[in-house]
């Protein structure tokens, strides 16, 4: 039976490795132990955050709608429970938008919701 050597696959999986570890600092993006445990962890990281990431965005744009309720002197708790009574569907994306870009307009909303 013929041997089978790696030396072009193991190439080309280093190279690989070290090719997605580039710009990593120090011995990660030069040693391929090194570098192919930064990626598993940049991996698994990435994974977690991009749940995170709606999270985050989330809660900007509740501090947007707060901060210009606060002009308007109501609370943020009391503005979304009258949306709701009153069957205003717009969610927050949009409310802290329009609070940010179109205060005309989310005056309107603040109006309607009373």
């Amino acid at each position: 039976m013929t041997r089978v050597k790696k030396g072009v696959n193991a190439l080309k999986s280093r190279r690989n490795i070290l090719r997605q570890a580039k710009g990593y600092r120090f011995g990660r993006s030069k040693k391929e132990r090194a570098a192919s445990e930064a990626l598993m962890h940049a991996g698994a990281y990435a994974f977690a955050h991009r749940r995170d990431k709606k999270n985050d965005f989330r809660k900007l744009w509740i501090v947007r709608i707060n901060a210009a309720l606060e002009a308007q002197g109501l609370s943020y708790s009391k503005f979304i429970g009258a949306l709701k009574k009153k069957g205003i569907v717009l969610d927050r994306k949009i409310l802290s938008d329009l609070a940010a870009n179109h205060s005309t307009v989310f005056s309107h909303i603040i109006a309607a919701s009373k």
